[in-house]
């Protein structure tokens, strides 16, 4: 929480001023206008509070009586539990509205951003918060039983004085603890309002999705949970809920960022602490950093944020889950230490993405470059580009009371004393792993698509050139089919496709342009320098492309595992083709997200969509395309081809390995040689094996198949290759043979 300052007087509301509603089919579980019609209330709609001195505030606790009836049914919804009926539920395949957006920037163009900065800055706060210092909250850390049992623990164990201990406890506090303070707020709101004035033409958030924010905050502690995408999101999300008058949250940040002189020690003034990328086994860190979040959460001190996916995907595809911060944020429930916690999922969605070029160096190879205060200042040139529109979508507060209700029984932690370490149950670690898909799922389930993200998709399959008029009734096209697919897509007010497809060249202009009345890829200079040199190019100019397709692909990776499934087995009987199914799930899953154990539920909705735009139809024994749906079925295959045709040539090169063990590190330079070969000769086209990210995920799904063996070793994990295993998984995936998966009952 920011400093208490004098409660100033509230603003009469004014009517909000919306951009347009984006198209959409298909919403989940947590619908606001179903819970609120559970709670027999309208959805609330918020006004706009006039600055003025005040900033926007009246409108959302006017409507709070509404949003909090609405959150309560939402909350009190009875969870779905157990693994087999799992607590995902499929998303609704119906088109539905969604909460409409409304843009931040707008009114930040029209008054003084001094005067925003320096409002009367009265947040929401927890009812249950005892105001204190970011001090207080290390001393109780330190003094905490939990620290002092491990401190006495280690100092027996090595035979060292406590005290000592305790010291190197307090030292770690001081690298990682935040300490807010409302000036450095305000530098930040005064700097982020004109630097996000010059790169965004708008910042768009869902009203709704603020108010029932505003009453979770209110209610019990909350963990935001925003999708990550750019270094942008840490401080749009605090820059939103400075915006709109609610408590400011305290960030998780990679220590990378104390390396940045003044700006490192200006983010821990606004909320950012630090943690290291690993802690190595260090028990004194784990225990530290541990009881420094849960003291926290449990005071309700301010909503904890960080990132489920740890790092930011080069790719714009959602990363898998890392569990380790979600199990800390979970244990005082699962203690009895809150009656509840609120995990918010949030998805970002960039119309252009901020560090485009660098993710599409570094996958190809090209080493990040160290966080720092210069390189901060080298960029300022970015400021004269146009980076488009974001779309902030807060989603419905999920009750982990809720979710765990009927789950898991928290009696064994009454048991032991609470300051005791303990090992998570098998139980407890499954449950876990289901909420962290959630989220996820969730967070992919509001992400907002452009329709530059369609002209991408199309254009990927239509390389070196397509016919520009083709290229526009293509997009068209994919509109329809996403909308039936249940894609968020955000179509500019009154744009007809032709002026939509021109804005999304122009502003992707680096990437791909119109010459002659066809759209080519920007790869400027390709025809010059050494083969090696075209190759490269080339391959930047495609993995920047498939940056923004890759958005797509969440939305259609389920019906397009059946088409690619079809087309592998050349057969139509249903349990062969839901055989190949399960295969390619388990070998792209950790390509996209997939909710742990319902691969049966998968299949189904890829049939299901399938069916709905007539691109097959299904007998209790057969699937089989239409007329009409080869089109669709071809597309999307095609779509998926890079994957497929990717990890067969990862694959092929590991079936070659004749190396007893080798690292990560020499595993990405050798495939990358192997494929970088295989373009210069022309035997392929595949041009995103390059990529480190798809080399990466394919080693992951060889060691869960257990192809490949993983061992630790002293600095980090050691490989081995089953030659045999190895190369029955890229017979599959050649279609040489079948794919033996067992079937279940119920096709």
């Amino acid at each position: 929480m920011a400093p208490p300052i004098a409660r100033c007087p509230r603003p009469p509301p004014r009517p909000p001023q919306r951009t347009g509603q984006p198209s959409r089919g298909g919403v989940g579980p947590w619908a606001p206008r179903e819970a609120a019609a559970v709670a027999g209330v309208r959805p609330p709609r918020r006004g706009r509070a006039g600055e003025r001195g005040a900033g926007r505030r009246g409108g959302a606790r006017r409507t709070m009586a509404a949003a909090a009836a609405a959150a309560a049914a939402a909350a009190a919804a009875p969870g779905r539990a157990r693994r087999g009926a799992p607590m995902y539920s499929q998303k609704e395949l119906t088109s539905k509205k969604r909460d409409e957006f409304e843009d931040i920037l707008e009114e930040r163009r029209l008054s003084s951003d001094l005067r925003y900065a320096m409002k009367c800055y009265t947040p929401v706060i927890y009812k249950g918060l005892s105001p204190c210092k970011p001090n207080a909250i290390k001393n109780a850390v330190l003094q905490s039983e939990q620290v002092q049992y491990v401190i006495k623990q280690l100092a027996k164990e090595m035979g060292e004085s406590p005290d000592i201990i305790q010291e190197e406890a307090t030292e770690i506090l001081d690298e990682m603890g935040h300490s807010m303070q409302l000036g450095a707020v305000r530098f930040f709101a005064f700097t982020l309002s004109k630097i996000f004035k010059r790169l965004f033409q708008r910042v768009c958030v869902n009203e709704e999705g603020m108010q029932r924010l505003q009453h979770a905050i209110q209610e019990h502690p909350v963990v935001l949970l925003p999708s990550h995408r750019s270094y942008v999101d840490f401080l749009m999300l605090s820059y939103l809920l400075y915006t709109y008058d609610l408590a400011l949250p305290v960030i998780a940040a990679g220590i990378d960022f104390l390396g940045m002189k003044i700006v490192g020690e200006l983010l821990r003034r606004a909320g950012a602490f630090f943690m290291r990328r690993s802690f190595g086994g260090n028990r004194l860190y784990w225990a530290v950093f541990a009881e420094y979040v849960k003291t926290m959460l449990r005071s309700g001190y301010a909503p904890i944020e960080f990132f489920l996916e740890g790092t930011r995907s080069r790719t714009a595809k959602t990363l898998t889950p890392k569990f380790g911060l979600l199990s800390i944020v979970m244990e005082p429930f699962f203690k009895r230490e809150v009656f509840d916690t609120y995990l918010v999922p949030i998805s970002i969605s960039y119309e252009r993405i901020l560090e485009e070029s660098l993710y599409a160096y570094e996958l190809l190879g090209v080493p990040k470059p160290k966080e720092s205060t210069s390189g901060l200042l080298k960029a300022r040139r970015i400021l004269s580009d146009n980076f488009g529109t974001i779309h902030i979508y807060v989603g419905q507060p999920v009750s982990l009371r809720t979710l765990a209700s009927g789950r898991i029984n928290r009696c064994p932690y009454n048991l032991v004393p609470r300051h005791l370490p303990q090992k998570p149950s098998e139980d407890m670690q499954e449950f876990v792993s289901d909420v962290a898909y959630k989220m996820e799922l969730l967070q992919i389930e509001n992400m907002v698509l452009s329709p530059w993200v369609l002209v991408a998709a199309v254009l990927l399959q239509n390389l070196p050139a397509m016919d520009f008029e083709l290229l526009i009734e293509k997009t068209l096209w994919l509109k329809g089919l996403t909308q039936t697919f249940g894609g968020f897509i955000e179509w500019p007010d009154n744009l007809c496709a032709k002026k939509a497809v021109v804005s999304g060249l122009t502003l992707h202009s680096n990437i791909a342009r119109l010459v002659d009345g066809h759209v080519v890829l920007n790869d400027k200079g390709v025809e010059d320098g050494a083969v090696g040199e075209i190759v490269f190019k080339r391959a930047l100019a495609v993995l920047l492309c498939a940056t923004y397709r890759n958005q797509l692909l969440n939305v259609f990776v389920r019906p397009s595992l059946v088409a690619v499934a079809l087309q592998m087995t050349r057969s139509f009987r249903k349990e062969e083709v839901y055989s190949c199914f399960s295969f390619l799930r388990d070998v792209f899953s950790d390509e996209f997200i997939f909710f742990p154990g319902i691969s049966l539920k998968d299949f189904e909705e890829g049939c299901f969509l399938l069916t709905k735009c007539d691109a097959i139809q299904t007998s209790q024994q057969e699937i089989y395309p239409t007329d009409k749906g080869s089109v669709i079925v071809s597309f999307l295959s095609a779509m998926f081809r890079p994957f497929v045709e990717g990890y067969q040539l990862i694959f092929r090169y590991l079936s070659k390995e004749t190396k007893e063990a080798f690292t990560e590190k020499q595993f990405i330079p050798g495939v990358r040689n192997f494929v970088f070969q295989l373009l210069e000769k022309g035997n392929t086209q595949c041009y995103e094996a390059l990529s480190s990210d798809m080399q990466k995920n394919a080693l992951a799904a060889l060691v869960q198949l257990g192809a490949v063996k993983k061992k630790k070793v002293s600095n980090g994990f050691a490989y081995s290759v089953n030659q045999e295993a190895v190369n029955k998984i890229l017979d599959m995936f050649d279609a040489r043979i079948p794919v033996q998966k067992p079937v279940a009952a119920r096709l």
